[in-house]
């Protein structure tokens, strides 16, 4: 079952600094959903390794959800209740008014989805925290975009 809180005391733990178990995307493009997908991991979602899952191993051996901002929001939106169970996570898109910690929000920027946040609290305000500028608790506010998807994450369950 996720464990929302430990979701957001691992953002808490290692939003300053990389974990050195997951290879750091700074310079590969952006290592937010990167993060976004440890935090899930260590609020106890499973990998799912099938051949379109979520999923990482190493630099080279990843699947495209565990660090695309596109391809985790497909891949979430797409596993739902009705497929076999094969790990991974559910998301069902949503208010900004039905978030809890733990849950996601992607900015878009005019032109494409492009920055992956886990919401870490929801008391009066959303506060968020990412990787690529570094954050823990920031307001949603403080950051600059056109739109935003927003996204309860569930567990896969069968």
């Amino acid at each position: 079952m996720y464990n929302r809180i430990k979701a957001v005391e691992y953002a808490k733990k290692w939003a300053f600094k990389y974990n050195p178990s997951f290879y750091d995307f700074s310079k590969l493009g952006g290592d937010c959903t990167n993060f976004i997908s440890q935090c899930l991991f260590a609020g106890g979602i499973k990998m799912n390794f099938s051949t379109n899952g979520w999923y990482y191993k190493s630099l080279n051996d990843r699947a495209p959800a565990w660090t695309g901002v596109n391809e985790f929001w497909n891949f979430g939106v797409n596993n739902d209740q009705s497929n076999d169970f094969v790990g991974g996570f559910t998301l069902i898109p949503c208010s900004q008014n039905e978030l809890e910690a733990g849950d996601v929000i992607q900015l878009y920027n005019g032109v494409k989805y492009y920055h992956t946040l886990l919401v870490t609290g929801v008391d009066g305000r959303i506060t968020v925290s990412a990787h690529d500028n570094d954050s823990f608790n920031v307001p949603l506010v403080a950051y600059k975009y056109k739109s935003l998807r927003c996204a309860r994450v569930m567990d896969k369950m069968v």
